[in-house]
């Protein structure tokens, strides 16, 4: 598994939305490949189905949202296998301490804790209710000061526990892919558009500053319209994904933008508006394939 070089802005003020639906397990059929040519991400016809059709499907579509959380884990653990991820656990010297689960919850940055207590909340005594204590004294810093040397052990341990994969489920939604799908839909965009929020989101976390998802929205609200104020909405998610790769490139362990790159900008080049599968694209160079 590559060394994940992503990370969510610090500090950060977090977007806070009403509990969402967990995930419903509909999978998309997923094969990762190493080689092999981009295939055409769908037919002409679906290239150029009208957009009242398409916002009859948003990312929240459960068969969409499997597609989401694959195209995330092949950038953030270089593997389609992102329910493998709730185990996942490693500092990856970015500056926000311990990175965890199928979102990169981080110590560093409020998300990791508030799962945590999220966690304790529902199942009181589980093995990592005695770190709240460090998580808190922790929390925006890089620090490990009294989760060392067991925290990770215990974090995997939990892992297992169907009430803490549930938690990260629900804490994934509630704080990055619910707000990404509503502002997505607000702003009239489609599957593509939402997707590119929500791993804007899940990457930056929300903020003030110019570099978390509201920043970039706002760079790219200034260079073009979305299709809810009269745009159109392929030059404004390009003008978006320019914001996104802007943002990170003024951080060091954002630099690899292949996630927009050779991801999502080829979708939108394809036309793909909706992500039909099947899907070609590629992050750090390795090539994947959702069929």
């Amino acid at each position: 598994m590559r060394t994940r070089s992503i990370g969510k802005a610090l500090p950060r003020t977090t977007t806070r939305v009403a509990l969402g639906l967990a995930l419903l397990a509909v999978p998309a059929t997923a094969v990762a490949t190493t080689a092999g040519p981009a295939a055409p991400s769908r037919t002409a016809a679906a290239q150029h189905a009208p957009h009242a059709a398409r916002a009859a499907t948003g990312l929240d579509d459960p068969a969409k949202k499997e597609i989401a959380m694959q195209l995330v884990s092949s950038a953030e653990n270089s593997s389609l296998d992102w329910k493998a991820q709730y185990k996942y656990i490693e500092d990856i010297g970015d500056g926000r301490g311990y990175t965890g689960g199928i979102i990169g919850f981080c110590s560093g940055t409020h998300d990791m804790l508030e799962l945590v207590e999220l966690y304790t909340e529902r199942k009181p005594g589980n093995v990592l209710a005695e770190y709240l204590p460090a998580l808190r004294e922790v929390d925006g810093s890089d620090s490990h000061d009294g989760l060392d040397p067991d925290y990770t052990k215990d974090w995997r341990k939990a892992a297992q526990d169907p009430e803490f994969q549930k938690a990260q489920n629900d804490e994934r939604d509630r704080v990055y892919f619910d707000p990404a799908v509503e502002r997505g839909k607000a702003d009239g965009i489609g599957v593509l558009g939402q997707f590119a929020y929500y791993d804007a989101l899940v990457m930056h976390g929300d903020g003030d500053d110019g570099t978390s998802f509201s920043g970039i929205r706002e760079r790219a609200l200034a260079k073009a319209k979305p299709p809810a104020r009269g745009g159109d909405e392929k030059t404004y998610l390009n003008a978006f994904l320019d914001a996104r790769v802007w943002a990170m490139e003024q951080e060091e362990a954002h630099s690899d933008t292949s996630r927009v790159d050779t991801a999502q900008r080829v979708f939108l080049k394809n036309g793909n508006l909706d992500l039909h599968t099947p899907l070609d694209w590629k992050v750090y160079g390795d090539s994947y394939h959702i069929g």
